[in-house]
């Protein structure tokens, strides 16, 4: 990542707010770049993934008021942290699961059935949900990580099984509604798809050393309905999925953001 095209950014930033997207592939670095942001630009607001974001709705709970009761009924020795990481939004509740700490065992299994994404809820609800969460959204000031790529994408692709045509209309929707906002993605890019997971593999680990992160990115992965057709549990495969993501983006990119989108060499 360029420290001196980083400064730059951030003087242009300080001085024009905008809403700014942080994306890139696993390993590309998004987590730096985001925290450089932040330490440099404190009037921001900035989401990380898993926050109650205005926008999307990663690790995020997605349920109506009735389901909301029946999960503080479910977990009543949670409900001081169920109150402190729900919001309401119309008829439903946000809650930012994975910010709840519990030994519970089946409680993060069990709130990951009312997310959106991963084919939870059919492309029709998906894209309606999102859309009308991103027309809301009007403040400028704000940093989002994997807000406009990662989450939707990989949906798309994996679970939807849509075609980059397909991808690309939702997208030009997306932009049509963010455009006029004032909006700017940071786009990390990798040469070496290999060398960054390799990477980060390593880094990512448990108490023991075990690699708990590859794990589950490859059981997301091969579990997925184009993944089971496609894929193997290897590094090869995930490889080949992570570029065909990035030039799947590179592409959106190119043909739909345009000048509203720089883009950062991300790590390797």
């Amino acid at each position: 990542m360029h420290s001196e095209a980083v400064s730059t950014i951030i003087e242009q930033l300080q001085q024009n707010p905008r809403i700014v997207f942080v994306e890139g592939i696993q390993g590309a670095g998004k987590t730096t770049l985001l925290n450089a942001l932040q330490q440099k630009l404190p009037a921001y607001t900035v989401y990380h993934e898993g926050d109650i974001s205005p926008v999307d709705l990663a690790w995020c709970s997605y349920v109506t008021d009735r389901q909301y009761t029946d999960i503080c009924q479910r977990y009543p020795q949670l409900l001081d942290q169920l109150a402190a990481y729900t919001k309401a939004e119309e008829h439903h509740k946000i809650i930012a699961y994975t910010r709840i700490t519990t030994e519970l065992q089946d409680f993060y299994p069990f709130m990951s059935q009312f997310e959106i994404y991963s084919g939870r809820v059919s492309f029709s609800a998906f894209r309606d949900i999102l859309l009308r969460r991103f027309k809301r959204f009007h403040d400028n000031g704000c940093i989002f990580e994997c807000a406009f790529f990662q989450n939707s994408i990989e949906s798309m692709l994996l679970f939807y099984e849509m075609s980059e045509e397909e991808i690309l209309a939702f997208y030009e929707e997306l932009f049509e509604i963010l455009g006029p906002k004032h909006m700017l993605l940071l786009y990390l890019d990798i040469t070496d798809v290999e060398k960054a997971i390799s990477q980060v593999k390593k880094e990512r680990v448990d108490a023991e050393g075990s690699e708990f992160w590859f794990a589950l990115l490859m059981e997301y992965l091969v579990t997925s309905p184009y993944g089971k057709k496609r894929y193997q549990g290897d590094m090869k495969s995930l490889v080949a999925h992570l570029k065909r993501r990035q030039n799947l983006e590179r592409r959106i990119i190119k043909e739909i953001i345009r000048d509203q989108a720089i883009i950062l060499q991300g790590r390797c």
